[in-house]
């Protein structure tokens, strides 16, 4: 599985699956602002840094083009649940060209997931060392995630999985043998709608559409595109 590749957006067949758009960690947030501000001011490592996040979302074309079937990642979900109580639910700060966790990068575990419609949320904990805590010593991945938000630092959540994909109409679609194995923190992220934010009844807040997005995207070339129709008519008709 070391050896796997990476697939991009365009391709298809079997290798690592890495979705950039499960969502945000922003500092600017207000409520992320106060935890930030309160983690400056005490010196005990016992409170965490905790967040929620849009983790995937089932049945959603993704920024890369792929669809992820209700069946498989709901399958995948209540897997990640057993990993959960185990406590083996790790994941690294940026993603490594593996589908092995290593440890010497993991930055955050996540403590819980659940459904809320097609979208799998869940709550996401920074494993920062008493170090930092203490003396601003930045020593761990989580350290290092913890201190970038501090410096203002938005970072993104990413999905990574090993599985097949097959060409279905427009989108790439997730195969059976698609495997769950967990949610990295990278700097460019792209799921759409999912942000991680400190209060979990703010997810409305944070919601996109990329199919909203696409349209606006297009009605802004139409845009343009009528301007300069009508520039090029006015000048021809002088």
């Amino acid at each position: 599985m070391k050896d796997m590749r990476i697939l991009g957006p365009s391709d298809i067949g079997k290798g690592i699956l890495i979705e950039m758009d499960a969502g945000y960690v922003s500092p600017k947030d207000e409520f992320n602002q106060k935890m930030l501000q309160e983690q400056k001011t005490q010196l005990d490592y016992s409170k965490p840094f905790v967040f929620y996040a849009v983790l995937q979302k089932h049945g959603v074309p993704n920024r890369n083009g792929r669809v992820y079937p209700e069946r498989i990642l709901k399958r995948e979900a209540e897997k990640y649940k057993q990993i959960i109580n185990k406590g083996l639910s790790t994941s690294e700060l940026n993603h490594p060209e593996s589908s092995l966790i290593d440890l010497d990068r993991v930055s955050h575990i996540i403590d819980d997931v659940w459904w809320d419609n097609n979208i799998l949320m869940g709550k996401l904990r920074l494993l920062t060392s008493p170090g930092f805590h203490e003396r601003g010593i930045v020593s761990t991945k989580g350290d290092i995630a913890a201190n970038l938000m501090r410096q203002g630092v938005t970072m993104g959540v990413s999905s990574r999985g090993v599985g097949s994909l097959k060409k279905v109409g427009e989108q790439n679609e997730v195969q059976d043998d698609f495997e769950l194995i967990c949610f990295d923190l990278v700097s460019s992220p792209s799921t759409p709608g999912a942000y991680l934010f400190s209060n979990v009844d703010d997810r409305s807040k944070y919601e996109e559409n990329l199919e909203e997005e696409t349209k606006m995207k297009n009605q802004g070339s139409i845009d343009k595109s009528i301007d300069l129709m009508k520039k090029l008519t006015d000048y021809l008709g002088h």
